[in-house]
């Protein structure tokens, strides 16, 4: 009789974990919504941040720049400086970080701190996104793996939807820095239900790695990352100063606008659920494809604002 109470104690112990642990999942996708919108964020907003700290459009665009930049250097090196750290402790480290970023861009009384709000979210990018997906693998059953993950990422695709319209909506209601503090509230509940939720997670790394540098010896390996660097660079400045095209060349409203970016976020999801089909069929002409419209399109948009393209 005690046997079978202390199976089913230890069963009722299981259980609750496991409820816990998709409260953990459910919390890292909410902050996954949150920082993918705090890093998107100017996009929707680059003219008004321009003229509200008297710099220029590139100028302000640059604050994409810096978060990606530091999101790299944070992404490659925090595995090593960051073994022996609790994860739990780590994850709410970050996001605590996202916290005082929303706070310190949304008061920002000068371009300097501006930067250094933005390249703080940078420094939680690359740490959120190196250990959430092995995080999530953690905090469930193996048979439960494919579903944590799908339930981490849906926080990454919403926000890549909404990040940019909702924006320049709230920027045209409240101004950027209105728009920029509404993640902060949400990055304080995800640090609360991940300070509950989440258990304790103490790392699992026993073993120096080898360095990720030592890959770059190979040159297929080195050729790939410079052809993915290429494309990235491209396409995140191409995506960055939408706003000001649409403005000065295609003269569009502020409402004209949120719905434009609407459609580019839908379009970029669906985009992502419908390239799975043509990756099956042939990867190499979808990687030769996609850059090559893209390129087609920053010609035909330099063209249109040189008055070498009109459209009716």
């Amino acid at each position: 009789m005690d046997t079978l109470s202390q199976t089913l104690s230890e069963a009722n112990k299981d259980s609750d974990r496991q409820a816990g642990s998709w409260g953990a999942v459910f919390a890292m996708s909410l902050g996954a919504f949150a920082l993918v919108a705090s890093e998107f964020m100017p996009v929707s907003l680059l003219t008004p941040i321009a003229a509200d700290l008297h710099i220029s459009e590139g100028q302000a665009g640059q604050a994409i720049s810096v978060s990606g930049a530091f999101a790299v250097f944070t992404s490659l090196f925090i595995s090593s400086l960051a073994k022996g750290i609790n994860r739990k402790t780590l994850l709410l480290v970050l996001i605590a970080m996202m916290i005082v970023s929303g706070t310190v861009v949304s008061l920002a009384p000068n371009y300097v701190l501006f930067m250094l709000g933005r390249a703080m979210i940078g420094v939680v990018i690359g740490g959120f996104w190196s250990m959430s997906a092995a995080t999530a693998m953690r905090l469930v059953e193996d048979h439960h793996v494919p579903r944590a993950l799908a339930i981490l990422n849906g926080g990454n695709a919403l926000a890549t939807v909404i990040a940019a319209p909702a924006g320049s909506f709230l920027g045209g209601l409240i101004g950027w820095r209105g728009a920029f503090f509404c993640v902060v509230p949400v990055a304080v509940i995800v640090f609360v239900w991940q300070l509950i939720s989440l258990p304790s997670m103490p790392s699992e790394r026993h073993q120096q790695s080898a360095s990720v540098f030592a890959l770059l010896a190979r040159p297929i390996v080195r050729m790939g990352m410079i052809a993915v660097s290429l494309f990235f660079m491209g396409q995140f400045t191409l995506f960055t100063y939408v706003r000001p095209f649409l403005e000065d060349v295609a003269h569009v409203e502020v409402s004209t606008l949120s719905l434009i970016l609407l459609l580019m976020g839908i379009s970029g999801f669906i985009g992502t659920v419908l390239i799975g089909v043509m990756l099956k069929k042939s990867v190499y002409p979808v990687l030769i494809a996609v850059p090559l419209l893209m390129a087609f399109l920053a010609f035909g948009s330099l063209c249109w604002e040189n008055g070498l393209l009109s459209l009716p």
